[in-house]
């Protein structure tokens, strides 16, 4: 058959680099509501089991979020997952995942500087074994 003779109505999506490599965690349920994403762990009431295809279509939707608005995103994720998700709840979730982000950020930050400031102290002490050191003029 020739390249001329093929049929061009029918495209393949290209397959998923390295499924693999992304592993979603379960996570501690902290409220009544069970957030995108995830569903209640049916042996462990206080656990949240991650849903890969609609985590994944979050993160995608993050990304259409760059062109379109939250209402647009929030009705494609919608069709795409079958899960409904209203604009209002899209922004929410992803402004909470923001703030976590940053504040884990913060935290790090702060204890990157606390233990090189520790490291700091410990030379200073093996230096000097007190505060203040006596003169022998009396």
């Amino acid at each position: 058959m020739s390249e001329w003779a093929r049929d061009l109505g029918f495209w393949e999506l290209p397959l998923p680099r390295n499924k693999k490599d992304k592993v979603w965690h379960p996570i501690v349920k902290v409220s009544k509501t069970v957030p995108f994403g995830y569903v209640d762990d049916p042996e462990n009431e206080n656990l949240l089991l991650p849903i890969e295809h609609e985590l994944e279509a979050l993160v995608l939707a993050k990304k259409h979020l760059k062109q379109y608005s939250y209402r647009e995103v929030a009705n494609w994720l919608t069709t795409q997952t079958g899960r409904n998700i209203s604009h209002a709840g899209l922004k929410k979730r992803i402004e909470v995942e923001r703030r976590r982000k940053k504040a884990s950020a913060i935290k790090y930050n702060l204890a990157k500087r606390l233990k090189k400031t520790l490291e700091e102290i410990e030379k200073l002490e093996k230096k000097n074994t007190g505060y203040y050191t006596e003169s022998s003029t009396c």
